[in-house]
């Protein structure tokens, strides 16, 4: 049975989770979109997976598969985030961890934590999580004023690293700096009145925290931070952006 109206109850869903922050955080899901997100979902966290009538002809094994279900191509592209979808998304189930859960990830040799202080870009919430996997780091810390992870565009930016980088989101980023430090992880603030990053010696254990784009790092936050760092800047630039930013200090700390 092939999907012809918009006003079908599991495409509605589908747009309240595209379009809807407090919707994805009632349902505990999220959407992917694309061949290559698709396949890297677990597959125990799929829920559904839709594809267009262009794409069931032109790639049927994947449509069995997934056991999908399959739409008209009008209604994907109501259904879809992306200017040229190309006819495959899924309901994925978001996985929730604990702040003990990221502490267990500590290992032998370099670990870092990236904490986020009210990063409000969705590129740049997709573009650190994506750098972060490919640095090794152990996972990111939010606060529930940045951008909503699941936010379609954030997904789309970490390119899959979504499925495989562990996030926490917390209420309260001063206290969780301070548990972060009771586990004997320094923490390095990003910071224009800090230190040139390159002369820090940086420990196994670390934590970078990461302020807004506008605003940088909050008061609050920064006065938890063991140090205060910077990525000295010639010419007239002040400051970097901000997934730039946190990928230079990430890869300075993993290797």
């Amino acid at each position: 049975m092939i999907i012809t109206s918009a006003s079908n109850e599991k495409i509605k869903n589908i747009i309240q989770l595209k379009d809807k922050a407090k919707v994805r955080k009632k349902e505990g899901c999220y959407i992917v979109e694309g061949i290559k997100m698709v396949l890297e979902a677990p597959k125990e966290d799929l829920v559904n997976v839709f594809i267009s009538e262009s794409f069931d002809k032109e790639k049927p094994e994947l449509a069995k598969e997934f056991d999908a279900l399959t739409v008209s191509d009008s209604v994907f592209k109501k259904i879809s985030d992306t200017v040229t979808p190309q006819g495959i998304l899924a309901i994925v189930k978001q996985k929730k961890y604990t702040l003990d859960e990221l502490f267990d990830t500590v290992r032998p040799g370099k670990n870092c934590f990236v904490v986020l202080d009210s990063l409000r870009d969705p590129g740049n919430m997709g573009t650190i999580i994506r750098t972060g996997e490919g640095a090794g780091i152990n996972g990111v810390i939010m606060n529930s004023s940045s951008v909503d992870v699941y936010n379609p565009k954030v997904i789309r930016s970490t390119m899959g690293s979504i499925f495989r980088v562990p996030v926490v989101i917390v209420d309260n980023l001063p206290e969780t700096v301070k548990q972060i430090k009771e586990q004997g992880i320094v923490t390095y603030a990003a910071h224009l009145k800090g230190e040139n990053y390159s002369r820090e010696e940086f420990p196994d254990k670390t934590a970078i925290l990461i302020g807004n784009e506008a605003n940088g790092l909050s008061d609050e936050v920064s006065e938890e931070a063991d140090r205060l760092i910077k990525i000295p800047m010639h010419g007239q630039v002040e400051s970097l952006n901000a997934a730039i930013a946190t990928s230079i200090l990430m890869y300075q700390i993993m290797n």
